[in-house]
């Protein structure tokens, strides 16, 4: 039998967050099928090598693509962030090379996939509490900058009273969206910039290798490292779900 990653206990949680959506029907069948799941994000596979233990890979992939569609996982995600008072927020990006084979959707949208010089990519935008935990994330295609999606980072996470990014996100104006938001915002300025970095909180801002802490455990899966779904939506499932199991310790 393949190594599996779920605990009764923390399949449990996790399961019961699933089914609090009102979207799928209480099946036994469901935890083997989200191990396939899980054992897909952990090698990154294709769907059709999936071990038989799992049960047809056709029937495990319908499965997540069913969630997808249905915004299960995200709303399990969101049952399980725990995180109402924020003190502090680290915002930030993460490029994420598209496989050829997760670049062939018949779409007349983009997908979240971009064309530029280093190939096809994809972004993940990422806002994380004090804890290093993950709170909120957008995806974008590769070449669009940071800044593009702090705002929306911000907004869409649980309030905080500090807000904490790299010099990819000094703008003057994001740092007066953030201040109207009730937030202070420590972001370095660029060298260029006339006004220096005296008021820059550095004992603060040391912390912000929690983001890249999270960056780093999501992408220790294979199917997360390099994007192989076609579809948006099924890769966003996938990058939910490889934070949900980093929140699923904190509930146990």
């Amino acid at each position: 039998m393949p190594r599996l990653m779920l605990t009764d206990e923390r399949w449990e949680i996790l399961y019961k967050a699933m089914l609090s959506s009102g979207r799928i029907y209480d099946k036994p069948a469901h935890r083997i099928t989200m191990e396939g799941i899980l054992y897909r994000m952990r090698t990154g596979l294709p769907w059709r090598d999936l071990p038989k233990e799992f049960g047809c890979w056709s029937k495990v992939f319908r499965r997540f693509n069913l969630w997808s569609s249905k915004g299960v996982l995200s709303h399990a995600f969101n049952v399980l962030v725990d995180s109402e008072d924020v003190e502090w927020l680290f915002i930030d990006g993460s490029i994420i090379s598209a496989h050829q084979h997760g670049t062939g959707a018949a779409s007349s949208a983009t997908e979240d996939i971009g064309k530029s010089r280093g190939g096809n990519s994809t972004k993940i935008h990422l806002a994380v509490d004090s804890g290093g935990l993950p709170v909120y994330f957008e995806l974008s295609q590769g070449q669009v900058n940071d800044i593009v999606h702090a705002k929306s980072l911000v907004e869409n996470s649980p309030k905080a009273e500090h807000v904490v990014a790299d010099k990819g996100y000094d703008s003057d104006t994001f740092r007066e969206e953030v201040e109207k938001m009730g937030a202070d915002s420590t972001i370095p300025r660029r060298k260029h910039q006339k006004k220096g970095n005296e008021d820059v909180d550095w004992c603060l801002y040391r912390y912000r290798h929690l983001v890249e802490n999270a960056f780093g455990r999501i992408k220790n899966y294979r199917a997360i490292a390099t994007r192989y779904d076609k579809l948006s939506r099924n890769y966003s499932s996938m990058v939910t779900l490889s934070f949900l199991m980093m929140w699923l310790p904190m509930h146990a």
